[in-house]
């Protein structure tokens, strides 16, 4: 029901929404675009809803535009008292406050007012182990709580966002009745919103959304990269490309605004305004998470690192300034411009390594969500996530359905790289994957994310691997034992020993 606001962190708002015998209240981090956009579709749904801020000219700015927009139910409060105080009970209040403090802070502000039987709903990007910590403390005061995952952006808060709910069920439903028509619509399967789990669950799925847009962002990079390093494409051509993409099976939200973004001209200047922005990525914290939490549940997620990793790269704008000029000399621009480059294949190419990569990526993501269910025993489903990801969310595309659906023939997947669907698609692009990453390999291109993505098949299609002399290395320095092929057990072997006496 919420969209976290990534720029507006200073101040807490709080909304409620009447609902017949109940209301459930919303309370966010700034009344900026989002929050207020996510407020008149509340209100559009035909939920009457209160808004709370500290700064009150946030407030009246909301409740102005809720009647420019067409006399929305839409009403301010300058006080928390008088903000609860007008919320049926059971009372529902959803926060979307900046991950730590601020919400511990908003949670003891709301606190002094609620009583036994309401519930506090978290729609920020937080901590998984933070929500259950919380969740804790006000059961202990007879108060439900929910983390809820939401991703949208502006325009998912105003028309409907994906919503990923967690923790108390007796909270949800107290307000999925609202949940299901706030939520982004998809014609073919319904709201996308779900409850995920108990717990950090919802934050955690949002988390790991999170993880797999990062991957998302940086192949569609590298697929811009190499068509305009290497293909020449201008930026016409490339809205040209990225539109037709669009309309077979990368049809998504992603590729969609990346035709988009194309198409702008600078309107401080003269050409395309995506040429003039800094080439230093910006990032809020889900990404490390996500890698974080792969690495200890030891999930291999090499797509999603190596996206993180170029956004730290990108970040050392001056040091890759500086290093460009000693590396002048080592005539990278002449192997550019010596590339002889047949246009119409090489787009048909890279649109093949993107979707192939792509497979990949939300492959090493969904393991991570079922390793971490196994864990805290949320029993996730991992298509229901598919399907609410088809809407609403950053990541929604049409790929989502193929997803789902693998899922469904198979609900005990190991990987989605092995339902025979996928497997047939990845076997027949990975010709032209292997073409499009030597291609930039021999440029001096970096592709890190298709690299990674097709190790990560490589690796994982292969009955066996170099891993053996790693447990021989192991062996030999440390004592770490090692099983063997054909004798079952745990072995050490005195390699130093038997090497020297060879060597004698």
């Amino acid at each position: 029901m919420s969209v976290v606001n990534r720029h507006q962190i200073e101040e807490g708002v709080a909304m409620s929404i009447s609902l017949k015998l109940r209301m459930a209240a919303l309370t966010r981090i700034g009344l900026a675009v989002m929050g207020q956009n996510l407020a008149l579709n509340i209100a559009e749904k035909g939920f009457p809803i209160s808004v709370y801020n500290r700064t009150t000219s946030k407030v009246d700015e909301t409740i102005e535009r809720a009647k420019l927009e067409g006399n929305l139910p839409v009403y301010g409060f300058h006080d928390p008292r008088s903000f609860v105080n007008s919320i049926q009970k059971p009372r529902v209040i959803i926060m979307l406050v900046k991950a730590g403090a601020p919400v511990d802070q908003t949670i003891a502000t709301l606190t002094a007012h609620l009583e036994a039987g309401d519930c506090i709903v978290d729609g920020g990007n937080e901590w998984y182990e933070n929500t259950e910590r919380r969740e804790k403390a006000v059961n202990e005061l007879g108060l439900l709580y929910l983390g809820m995952g939401v991703s949208g952006g502006e325009e998912g808060a105003r028309h409907g966002p994906s919503l990923m709910p967690g923790g108390s069920f007796e909270a949800y439903k107290n307000i999925e009745d609202i949940l299901l028509k706030v939520a982004a619509q998809v014609p073919d399967s319904g709201p996308c919103v779900t409850y995920i789990g108990t717990g950090g669950s919802g934050n955690f799925v949002k988390m790991v959304h999170n993880g797999i847009e990062y991957g998302d962002m940086q192949l569609i990079a590298e697929a811009y990269d190499v068509l305009k390093s290497v293909g020449k494409l201008s930026n016409e051509e490339l809205q040209h490309v990225f539109t037709e993409w669009n309309k077979g099976e990368l049809l998504s939200f992603l590729i969609e605004i990346t035709a988009d973004i194309f198409g702008i001209k600078d309107d401080k200047g003269d050409g395309y305004l995506v040429d003039k922005v800094l080439d230093k990525t910006g990032m809020k914290g889900t990404g490390k998470w996500t890698v974080q939490q792969a690495a200890d549940l030891s999930v291999a997620a090499p797509t999603i690192e190596a996206s993180l990793d170029s956004r730290f790269l990108s970040g050392l704008k001056e040091e890759r300034v500086e290093a460009s000029k000693v590396f002048k000399s080592g005539g990278f621009d002449d192997i550019l411009s010596n590339q002889p480059v047949d246009k119409a294949r090489l787009i048909d190419d890279v649109r093949q390594a993107l979707y192939a990569s792509k497979i990949c990526s939300y492959a090493q993501g969904m393991n991570l969500l079922r390793a971490k269910s196994i864990e805290k025993g949320w029993d996730l489903k991992l298509g229901e996530l598919a399907r609410i990801w088809k809407g609403g969310c950053i990541i929604r595309a049409i790929f989502l359905d193929r997803i789902k659906k693998a899922y469904d023939r198979n609900s005990n997947l190991a990987n989605l790289l092995v339902d025979p669907e996928f497997a047939k698609e990845i076997i027949d692009r990975q010709a032209a994957w292997r073409r499009v990453i030597c291609l930039a390999i021999n440029a001096g291109i970096s592709t890190p994310g298709m690299s990674a993505s097709l190790a990560y098949f490589d690796t994982y299609r292969r009955e066996r691997l170099p891993a053996n002399l790693v447990q021989a290395q192991r062996d030999y320095f440390g004592a770490h034992t090692y099983e063997r092929t054909d004798i079952t057990g745990s072995f050490h072997t005195e390699w130093f020993k038997i090497a020297r006496k060879s060597k004698i």
